[in-house]
């Protein structure tokens, strides 16, 4: 991996978020990058669980400012910082009042869905993509990992088609088992169409699903890993029936090399 540039983009990650397979491989998998040679950027949204004060995030005024436009409104991007002190990894934070205030991740005290995580979902990858041109960093690789970064191969390939800074990036997915039960919002395809994304091509998520999401990552996405040994069997299918290279499911003990493989002689051959 050596002076690779690889951009993580997750839902979840540890110390921030309790461990999960999702916040744990988040973690693991930069570290691995990193002790290897290689150059990396983190992103994850700044819910509001997350104790500011605990882990030292602090606004990049340089970076924050711009507004994003999610569906036809204008929302404040703002973006923190902190470092994971024993493995010297920095890690940046997308956050608005609007859509991350709330002192939880992905549901309310009843276990319901937050009714605008689409929303949410929408301004991570816009706010994740538009950083990353400030910082004029151009990765080799991106790699995105849970349903809430799930937007972002779709946004890269429709949204940020002629961006020459991502012209030679490829895209990673994690998949992951099932980590919510129902739907989001069914205007979901309307928002993502304000955006000029056309929406014949985005038609299975008029039925916001876990599945259909990750469908939607898989179909924008360069190459997949399966991060969890329980993956739902629909997505599965869908899946195999690509041409694009597959990594199956590996122990966390066991991924380093086989990430690293991956990388080197599938992705970026």
């Amino acid at each position: 991996m050596n002076g690779k540039k690889i951009l993580f983009v997750s839902s979840e990650l540890v110390p921030y978020l309790p461990e999960n397979e999702v916040s744990l491989m988040s973690y693991e998998a930069p570290r691995m990058v990193n002790s290897n040679g290689g150059q990396i950027r983190i992103f994850m949204p700044r819910y509001g669980n997350i104790n500011e004060r605990r882990h030292q995030l602090h606004e990049v005024i340089r970076l924050s400012g711009m507004n994003l436009v999610i569906n036809d409104m204008d929302m404040p991007l703002i973006i923190k910082v902190a470092s994971i002190p024993k493995e010297r990894i920095q890690v940046y934070f997308i956050d608005n009042e609007e859509y991350f205030k709330r002192k939880a991740t992905f549901t309310d005290k009843q276990g319901n869905l937050f009714p605008d995580n689409d929303q949410r979902a929408i301004f991570f990858a816009k706010g994740v993509m538009e950083t990353v041109k400030k910082l004029n960093w151009s990765p080799d690789i991106i790699h995105v990992h849970g349903w809430m970064a799930s937007l972002l191969p779709l946004y890269l390939k429709k949204y940020y088609t002629d961006e020459p800074l991502f012209a030679d990036s490829k895209i990673v997915l994690s998949v992951y088992g099932k980590t919510f039960e129902g739907s989001l919002d069914k205007d979901m395809v309307k928002r993502i169409s304000f955006d000029g994304i056309p929406e014949e091509e985005i038609a299975s998520l008029g039925d916001p699903t876990y599945n259909n999401l990750l469908k939607v990552a898989v179909d924008y996405s360069d190459a997949v890993i399966l991060a969890s040994e329980d993956i739902p069997e629909e997505l599965e299918n869908h899946i195999s029936n690509q041409e694009k290279p597959v990594l199956p499911y590996v122990p966390v003990q066991e991924f380093e090399e086989a990430y690293a493989n991956f990388y080197n002689t599938e992705v970026l051959k």
